[in-house]
């Protein structure tokens, strides 16, 4: 019996190049958001869940990630095998990703194969079974990414830096967990989380590519209809997490973390801006001019005319309600202080002094294209969509990004600046002593 979904529908949101993105929400409260790209005969399906690494109890820490892996080792209805089998028999392919707000299950298929997908997809996020004995082959598994992670000393700096401008705020903690927390958790505390956090309220699930709207909710309510979860709840779910912005406090100050190697790594910044903030677009220009390519200042000043780095940018971390910029390099253990000192003195002169004209435009074209240029793959429009649901809280096509980064002003850029600036300053090191 075909379920009539139309009441809940909420229409064409924005069009861009042809393509058309709907929003529908299923009578069990799950949304559903597409991107139809005629001539494309690929899709890529995504299935959120709205819980990541900060919503963990702090006994369940290193469950979200847990989970992640073990929705990949069965449900009620397939194994392990019959999951990866599923994939492999139509060339496609699976994975998933882990953040600190939510966590997506994905696949690329043919056109032709997206019901299987969308099949496979809702019995592995609906039916899990977290099966004991796999639990424990994915705990040393979990354990082997973490020591890889810690193996990497630009990992580690992230890592550190990431803790010490989000102080003690759950935002601050590492997505994968602790050694010392994975090897404590139990089949109970990852099984309590799962039932907590994935349920139909809690899901979005996003396509992009050869595909029919109303052809995938109609899939996808079927499925859910079979799945283990209770589908008879109805309405409109509420975004959970798109409130005021947070100051969180600074760790200001140097923190060094000493790791045998021969270079060592060093971050500088401070608090940033939330995802949904007016000024993310001058941001975005601001890390374009400071540290977001070749001939940006960071890398023009510190390597080429000082040569005190190989590898160094800018960047920012956007959530919900908070956020961090940070300026990198990785150096020889003397030139740290010089590098930090150059660095700053780049940030700081964006703020005293507007973006020259020609820079200025050349950051915009750097933007554009880059912006462009990733929308060409489906996976890219999928998770496009996924964010604006679940951390902006709406969508904004191509078209409307483009323009809104050709309205940003020189004085935009230097305003941003200056925001950053007054921010409380965080120092971290990785390196030998």
């Amino acid at each position: 019996m075909r379920v009539d979904i139309t009441p809940t529908t909420e229409g064409v949101l924005n069009a861009d190049a042809g393509s058309t993105v709907r929003r529908t929400v299923l009578p069990s409260g799950v949304r559903v958001l597409t991107e139809e790209m005629p001539g494309v005969r690929s899709v890529t399906l995504g299935y959120w869940v709205a819980v990541g690494s900060r919503d963990e109890a702090e006994h369940q820490y290193g469950s979200t990630h847990f989970l992640e892996h073990l929705l990949f080792k069965g449900t009620r209805r397939r194994s392990a095998l019959d999951i990866a089998a599923a994939f492999d028999a139509v060339g496609g392919e699976s994975n998933a990703m882990t953040g600190k707000e939510s966590t997506c299950y994905y696949a690329r298929v043919l056109d032709a194969d997206l019901p299987m997908a969308a099949e496979v997809l809702t019995d592995m996020v609906t039916s899990a079974i977290i099966a004991p004995d796999e639990m424990e082959l994915e705990r040393g598994v979990i354990l082997e990414e973490l020591a890889m992670a810690e193996d990497d000393p630009s990992d580690v700096v992230h890592e550190r830096f990431a803790a010490q401008v989000l102080s003690n705020h759950p935002l601050g903690r590492p997505i994968g967990g602790t050694p010392e927390a994975i090897r404590a958790a139990t089949r109970e505390d990852v099984w309590d989380h799962y039932t907590r956090w994935y349920r139909p309220d809690e899901l979005v699930i996003t396509a992009a590519g050869g595909l029919r709207h109303d052809e995938l909710c109609q899939v996808v309510h079927e499925a859910l209809e079979a799945s283990a979860w209770d589908v008879s709840i109805s309405g409109y779910p509420a975004p959970r997490r798109l409130g005021e912005a947070v100051q969180i406090p600074v760790q200001e100050g140097v923190e060094h973390h000493r790791k045998d190697v021969e270079q060592a790594q060093v971050i500088v910044g401070g608090r940033g801006m939330p995802a949904h903030d007016d000024d993310r677009f001058a941001l975005s220009l601001l890390h374009a001019v400071l540290g977001g390519g070749m001939s940006s200042r960071l890398f023009q000043e510190v390597r080429e005319r000082r040569g005190l780095a190989y590898s160094t940018f800018s960047f920012s971390a956007a959530f919900t309600d908070a956020g961090y910029f940070g300026l990198y390099a990785g150096c020889l253990p003397q030139k740290v202080q010089t590098v930090v000192d150059v660095m700053t003195a780049e940030l700081e002169h964006l703020a005293e002094t507007p973006v020259g004209a020609e820079e200025l435009a050349r950051a915009k074209g750097q933007l554009r294209g880059a912006t462009v240029l990733g929308m060409e793959e489906t996976s890219s429009r999928m998770s496009r969509l996924g964010k604006a649901e679940l951390v902006r809280g709406e969508y904004t096509d191509i078209s409307e990004s483009l323009a809104k980064l050709d309205a940003v002003t020189a004085f935009d850029v230097q305003r941003v600046a200056q925001r950053l600036v007054a921010s409380p300053r965080a120092i971290t090191v990785v390196g030998p002593a």
